[in-house]
């Protein structure tokens, strides 16, 4: 591994993930216009969100594992060009179950990209993994937080029928990753089984590995339903489209902050201790954003959100530490399936909102992080430290 960071590859990855995650991030705070044009239920928008997920994530191993064995680009732009072109459609959809085709759709092309680019980013870090590992972390974040904005804006003044031309800017986008994003290194597992691949990764540090994993599920589960109902809960509070979407992007984009933060700290501290403090202050700032009024939940989404997203970079960096011959599936397991895995619990959150109020469900899931905090402190110390 070259011990200088390749600047342009660490960029043209990020803007891959920035763009696929982009368009993936329209689906949240567009879900009171779906709910209002097409009359859905509340089991119905935790149905369809947990299905995104689902695709969106959680077959990410399946992807990483292919990724770590053949050497192709097949995952990198086909992924991209499926997010670019079917998310945008959503807006034409007739029916309920259109709408679930077109972003079904949508989330199984982001499946596709995220193992692939991850696992190649610590290829081309150099000596500093933890910070190019945040700064592409981040690409994901600020689209989370950028797209929200835009789409509020762009639905509220032209319409949900106009939702197609948005796929222009995910083209071009498109066009420059085909020109840049080099070709994937292979681990070489194409020559050895399923089985012996599995063992020849994580063999010797799969406990580790399902311990931090039980914590970002868990972790991904408050997030993601805070996410898909705040702007349901927002609206029932008489806030506008358009300020839907910039609380929900606060929320998120205040994470690229954190996500660099704790990047840059990963490689000087064990990165255990940041799991232990920022998961500790999840459950007061959430509730904090629960409740504020509407003159201070600008601030209190960006502290919650701060919280939230802090680890994911950490989480990713840790696993590849223990499976360094595996970069590409560990980074789906984290990023992908544990985020994807806890999108899915959201039909429950959904369910339970129509039985008991979106308020009273969200108070509780304020107190779900203090379990992990417990789990965090089992965690092994990998000594990451580049600087000491």
């Amino acid at each position: 591994m070259n011990a200088k960071t390749n600047i342009k590859v660490i960029f043209a990855l990020t803007l891959v993930h920035f763009t696929g995650d982009f368009y993936s991030a329209f689906a949240a705070p567009l879900m009171p216009v779906f709910v209002n044009k097409l009359s859905l239920s509340m089991t119905q928008v935790g149905l369809m969100m947990g299905l995104m997920r689902f695709l969106s994530f959680v077959v990410q191993p399946a992807v990483g594992f292919l990724a770590d064995r053949y050497q192709t680009r097949f995952f990198v732009l086909g992924g991209l060009g499926l997010s670019v072109v079917f998310v945008p459609l959503s807006g034409l959809a007739p029916t309920f179950w259109m709408l679930v085709l077109f972003l079904s759709i949508g989330s199984f092309g982001s499946s596709m990209f995220h193992p692939s680019v991850t696992g190649m980013v610590p290829l081309y870090a150099g000596r500093n993994t933890g910070l190019s590992m945040s700064i592409f972390n981040t690409g994901g974040t600020l689209a989370f937080g950028i797209g929200p904005i835009f789409i509020s804006w762009f639905v509220a003044r032209f319409g949900l029928t106009a939702m197609p031309f948005t796929m222009l800017i995910g083209l071009t986008a498109w066009l420059y990753v085909y020109q840049s994003v080099p070709i994937p290194v292979s681990e070489g597992y194409h020559l050895r089984g399923f089985w012996g691949s599995l063992d020849e990764m994580f063999g010797s540090v799969w406990k580790p590995l399902v311990l931090m994993w039980v914590v970002m599920v868990i972790r991904s589960a408050v997030g993601q339903s805070f996410l898909t109902f705040m702007p349901i809960h927002l609206s029932d509070k008489n806030f506008s489209l358009v300020q839907i979407g910039s609380v929900t992007s606060i929320f998120v984009v205040s994470g690229t902050v954190s996500g660099l933060l704790a990047g840059f700290l990963s490689d000087r501290v064990e990165g255990k201790y940041i799991f232990i403090v920022a998961h500790a202050l999840m459950a007061p700032t959430l509730l904090v954003y629960l409740w504020a009024s509407s003159a201070w939940v600008y601030t209190a989404a960006a502290l919650a959100g701060f919280m939230v997203f802090a680890t994911i970079p950490v989480s990713i960096v840790m696993a590849q530490h223990l499976a360094p011959r595996g970069k590409s599936m560990v980074a789906s397991f984290m990023m992908g399936f544990a985020y994807g895995l806890g999108g899915m619990l959201t039909p429950i959150t959904g369910r339970l909102a129509d039985m008991f109020g979106i308020q009273t469900v969200l108070w509780f899931l304020c107190f779900v992080p203090l379990i992990t905090v417990i789990l965090s402190f089992f965690f092994p110390n990998l000594n990451t430290s580049r600087n000491t």
